[in-house]
Order: C-alpha cells, then structure tokens, then sequence
C-alpha cells in the first residue's frame, strides 16, 4: 500500500483540486490519499468560507482517503511555517511514502535547487531579506529580489515568486530540514492562477474566484466535482457559511476590549497597533478596514493573519513556542475505508497522538507527555487554541444551528 500526501486547504473543494488528487495519485503510483487540511482559518489569514467538518465531507466525496487538520498556528502562517507545519504532521502521521504539490513550475528540480540554496545560505538570506524589508519592499518583494541575486544562472528568481512554487520551494526545504525520508512530487498547477477570478482552462477556477462568485451571487456549480457540489450547495442554503459582516464586529469588539494588550498578539509589532486603532474607530466594511491599516511595507496577508491573531487572541509567547516545538497532536477530522485500513497499518509509526474521539483527549496527552511536563503544557496550549477557533467561529456563521459550540468534542468522525 503506497500513500501520497497533501497538504491542502479545500475552500473549497473544486475541480483543479479534484485534477491535483488524481494526478498525485498518479504521479506517486499510490493507492491512498491523505490529506492535511487547514481548520477554520487559513494560510492567508481568512476565516474558511465553511466549517472544517464540510470542507471534510466534500474531500471524502471527491476521492481523499484521510482528512488530519492543520492545527493553528502553521494553518494561519507564512508559507516558510505553513509549509512546516504540514510536513511535520505527514512525518508524525508516519506511513507516507510522498508529498505531492501543484506548481506553477511543474518540475521538480529548479524547486529542489532553490531549496537547496536558500538551506545552504539560510543566515544570508535573512539579512538579505531584513535590509530589504527596512527599506519599504514588502516581503514577496523582497523575497523575488533576494533570489534574483543569490540563485545560479538557470534559475529565474521572478518566476520561483510564484505563489504555488514558493509553498512547493518550502515543502522542500522543510523536508531536507527535519531529515523525512518522504519523497517530494510536483505536478503542474492547470487552470486559473492562485490569484485569478476568472475561470480557467478545463473549467478549473481558483479558490479566491470561486468564493467572489459566490459573493457575486454566480452560479459555481460548475467549478466543483459533481458529488462536492451538493454538500456545499446545502450549506450556503442552510447560511452555514461565513459572513464577513459578523467577522468585522468580533474583532473590533476584540480591539476597543483591551487596546494596551494589542502589542502582545501574535504579529503585531512596529506600532501597527496605532493603525488598527484608528482603523477601528471608522470602520464599517471589512475591506475598509484593511485597507485603512495596510501599511506599504506589509502585505494584506500578513494584515489579515494577525486580525485572525487578534480575535483568537494568540500571543506572540504562544505562538513561538508552538511553532518551535511542532504539533503535539493531530486532529482526525474524516477517513474512508481505505484510510481506516492505512491508519490500522501504520499505527506503530506515528509519532504523537492522533485523537479521533476529543472525549478524552486530555488523558490521552497526560498520558502520551507526562502529566505537568512542558510537551504536556504545549499540547494543552494548542488544544485550547483549537478549541478556542472553533467557538468562534461558529459566531462567524450567517445562519447558527444551534447546538454546543465546543463542537470539537461533539462532532462525529467523517465516514465514507
């Protein structure tokens, strides 16, 4: 039994995701897919556009074998974390033979060679990156430049800044870096660009144009795999998608209740917490609100990954140390038969707990860590972290069903 990983987000679930499972199946001559998946806030600091268990279903009826989240905070990173935080959950999952990416390269080897270099020369690319970032560029910006300089003749440092071949370049290097014995795939990314809102060749649409059709009141039924289309096109009907209207007044709610703790939230430094308060006090769109706190050195992602940091209140202290040590547990959000089979088979392999049941998570980390050690208290910090994103964001959802927030605790595993 061959399995092939990917690390993924499915918001949603659509037909250039369909195209990357099948073609990583292919790709890796593999019989399983596992697929680690963000939860409900994501890479580029947004809430998903529905519920992680959703997001589940419609990856289990598109064909994913096994569904593990991407705890926080690595879901809500920079690609350098992101990147690593997928990688160190396919590592202590344990049983993977490969790790397949969409890029918009669509070979592996200039990835592999930009990896290579940017491990070899880490500290000065740092201080490369940092002089560059103090005088105005932002951080892509100053990434592409840094690579145009140090990179080999060959190598094109403009086109490696493409948003799928710099997460396809992390993969890489995080996988050199905690010394996997997984074995990296890449396949070309077709259809739209990361970016686009228009659809692309073989009807495949990006992530972010499908979710501004949806806003734009299109029809999308297209975009998606015919069996995911129903389980979403239930739940916009039930409003149990995210309203960014509720979204705005959480986190202003979060800003004026203890404006001198800001400074303490993940990300926030340089005095940005000055921005966000006067952004704050004329708001009255999401968008506006932004815009009013972007500075020109900093990118909307990183505005909106520390809005996310800010209502979910995780502090820069927490935030390093999770980052450091690596997940401490792995959450099983959903598998089909052939998952439940690859789980019973490599049981011996992997490396921390992966909780099916949160009932009793708890006993499972005191008795996996040692009660009142400090990878027992990191552990509880992330399962308060994740529990704490989950009640949340049920407050962000247009249309509540009611029922216990605390839903990581409630919610079924997802069987097909």
């Amino acid at each position: 039994m061959r399995v092939v990983g990917l690390i993924t987000e499915y918001n949603p679930f659509h037909n250039g995701h369909l195209h990357h499972l099948r073609e990583s199946l292919k790709a890796a001559d593999a019989d399983v897919s596992v697929a680690v998946m963000s939860g409900h806030f994501l890479q580029r600091g947004e809430p998903a556009l529905v519920d992680k268990w959703l997001r589940t279903e419609m990856a289990l009826a598109a064909g994913v074998d096994l569904v593990i989240e991407l705890p926080l905070p690595w879901a809500c990173s920079s690609a350098p974390d992101f990147a690593r935080g997928g990688v160190l959950a396919l590592n202590a999952l344990g049983g993977i033979d490969a790790l397949c990416f969409g890029s918009e390269a669509g070979e592996l080897e200039p990835l592999r060679s930009c990896a290579e270099q940017l491990v070899a020369k880490e500290n000065l690319v740092r201080q490369k990156t940092a002089a560059l970032l103090r005088k105005g560029l932002n951080y892509p910006q100053a990434r592409a430049q840094v690579l145009g300089e140090l990179l080999p003749e060959g190598l094109d440092g403009e086109q490696l800044a493409a948003p799928n071949n710099i997460l396809g370049i992390e993969y890489l290097k995080a996988l050199q870096q905690t010394g996997s014995r997984i074995q990296p795939l890449t396949i070309q990314r077709s259809g739209a660009g990361y970016h686009q809102t228009t659809v692309g060749e073989g009807g495949i649409a990006s992530a972010t144009g499908i979710r501004k059709m949806l806003r734009d009141g299109e029809s999308v039924e297209q975009l998606l795999p015919a069996r995911v289309w129903p389980v979403l096109q239930a739940a916009l009907a039930a409003g149990r998608n995210f309203a960014a209207e509720r979204y705005l007044a959480l986190l202003l709610a979060q800003i004026f209740r203890a404006p001198s703790q800001l400074p303490d939230c993940w990300l926030v430094e340089n005095g940005i917490e000055n921005r966000l308060l006067t952004a704050a006090d004329q708001a009255i769109e999401l968008e506006d609100f932004i815009s009013g706190i972007k500075p020109r050195q900093l990118t909307r992602t990183r505005i909106q990954r520390l809005l996310v940091a800010i209502l979910l209140g995780i502090k820069k202290t927490e935030a390093v140390a999770l980052l450091e040590a690596g997940p401490c547990y792995l959450h099983l959000l959903g598998t089909s038969e052939k998952g439940q089979c690859f789980l019973s088979r490599s049981r011996k392999l992997r490396q921390i707990p992966l909780i099916q049941n949160f009932s009793r998570i708890h006993s499972i980390l005191k008795r996996f860590y040692g009660a009142g050690s400090a990878g027992h208290h990191l552990a509880v910090r992330q399962l308060g972290l994740e529990l704490r994103a989950t009640q949340i964001y049920s407050l962000l959802s247009m249309n509540w069903s009611r029922g216990n927030r605390n839903r990581d605790f409630y919610e079924p595993l997802r069987r097909l």
